[in-house]
């Protein structure tokens, strides 16, 4: 499917990520099949000199087939949060088919799992998996419509790149799984300029983290308001200018939405751009330094600024809500924590930091470009997540934060501390104002038209 074509006759099918592992452990709940051959219960797969070894045999790749739609699988050790705060492992379980494949570029013996299922079924999971099933129906039905726009996006991106390859003779076969891979704007020896997106998938799709949806199988239990959600939307999609939008969300905004140009590649969308997560329309300049700083100290309202626990829980399942601030948030560095911390995050040593320097905000105040200033040399980096990678041992909660400095000795500061303000990248629809915006009383089409200006919903296909 190409991202314009929305001619389509039946539920398309995704090819989901799920894990990297030299060795996998998996439980058929139900019957599987895989070359005519039934299996139920444990099973173990690993890899060895490029193939995987399951049940006393060799093969190049394992699918394995329910024998009816009740049947699931679980995967144990399923890494969730992966280089987030909230980083750990969990059983999951999954519907639909179980595929294992060799990922022929790494650097050890690697099997892939993934998960072949209907879009449909795998929203079902994302909208649980993303947020708690119990949260408004406008707000399910909104994340239902942004999450099947992005991933038949990301599907079409794959058929795009696949036909951008007829003469490399692996242009069939599967590349890689990994997602760590970047895009550099620039980049000499004193300065990086990054964006990390999601499109350097080839052996599946879409991964099962945080970098592109959160999807947890059936692991997280799904509600009939979710599964009426799902159904009350089937097939719906954001349009602008007749091509599927890139629907990009994040926890929270911190009061201004940020453009997509300032967190990923210079090019603007129209329907991704700067407004007020609130009623009133205005907001400062907040590229501007004085401006920001202002805005970040405060708490200005907003639909994300809230502590309602009821409306949190919507959006937060329990791993997330052990971040208790994020609206307005601070972090505290020593001299010595700092300076480590960069050393090690980025490779750039800068011997002691002497200042952290904004010299280019976004639309919401994230910083895009920053200037670290040390005993040894000045670096700048960018953009948002590489100033969030380079300054927290996970993610700092985002790139919107002025610095304030502790006592200096010998031109020196003592102390570093981060005031900031959101949580994520803050381009499209934020989901702590968008679940507050559920809870006043809008329904799904105000709460993407206010997150999504500009953009139209449509019906690609009929389930």
């Amino acid at each position: 499917m190409k991202q314009h074509d929305l001619a389509l006759n039946d539920v398309p099918w995704l090819q989901v990520g799920i894990l990297s592992a030299p060795q996998v452990r998996f439980c058929f709940w139900g019957t599987y099949t895989l070359d005519g051959t039934l299996y139920e219960g444990d099973q173990e797969a690993s890899c060895s000199d490029g193939k995987i070894v399951f049940a006393g045999r060799r093969y190049d790749v394992l699918n394995f087939q329910p024998m009816d739609e009740q049947a699931t699988f679980v995967i144990e050790e399923v890494t969730i949060g992966v280089q987030f705060h909230w980083q750990r492992k969990e059983q999951q379980r999954f519907a639909g088919r179980l595929r294992l494949v060799v990922d022929p570029v790494s650097e050890r013996s690697q099997l892939v799992v993934i998960n072949e299922i209907d879009v449909e079924r795998y929203l079902t999971s994302v909208i649980s998996s993303e947020m708690s099933a119990t949260a408004s129906k406008a707000l399910l039905k909104a994340h239902a419509v942004i999450s099947r726009s992005w991933v038949l996006a990301q599907i079409g991106q794959s058929s795009s790149r696949s036909e951008q390859r007829p003469d490399d003779p692996l242009s069939d076969k599967p590349v890689s799984g990994d997602h760590s891979s970047s895009y550099s704007m620039q980049e000499t020896e004193h300065l990086r300029i990054r964006w990390y997106d999601h499109d350097d998938h080839t052996l599946f799709d879409v991964c099962a983290d945080d970098h592109c949806q959160r999807y947890q199988g059936v692991t997280r239990a799904s509600t009939s308001i979710v599964e009426e959600a799902v159904r009350e939307t089937a097939g719906e999609v954001l349009l602008y200018a007749g091509t599927l939008c890139d629907t990009r969300f994040s926890k929270c905004c911190g009061g201004v939405t940020e453009q997509f140009e300032s967190c990923w590649e210079p090019v603007p969308h129209p329907y991704l751009r700067a407004m007020r997560d609130g009623a009133e329309t205005t907001f400062p300049d907040l590229t501007q330094e004085e401006e920001a700083d202002r805005w970040i100290r405060q708490s200005p309202p907003a639909y994300c600024h809230t502590r309602d626990t009821a409306i949190l829980r919507q959006v937060l399942n329990s791993y997330d809500q052990e971040t208790t601030d994020f609206y307005r948030w601070q972090v505290y560095y020593t001299q010595e924590d700092l300076s480590e911390l960069i050393a090690r995050k980025s490779g750039f040593h800068v011997g002691k930091v002497l200042d952290l320097v904004p010299i280019e905000r976004g639309s919401s105040g994230r910083i895009v470009r920053l200037e670290i200033r040390g005993t040894e040399q000045t670096v700048i980096i960018g953009k948002e997540l590489e100033i969030r990678r380079t300054l927290s041992e996970t993610h700092l909660y985002s790139s919107a934060f002025v610095v304030e400095k502790g006592a200096v000795c010998n031109g020196i500061p003592a102390s570093f501390r981060l005031i900031g303000a959101g949580w994520g990248h803050g381009v499209g629809l934020c989901q702590i104002g968008a679940a507050v915006m559920g809870a006043q009383g809008f329904d799904y089409r105000q709460i993407l038209m206010h997150y999504y200006p500009g953009a139209t919903l449509q019906r690609c296909y009929e389930p």
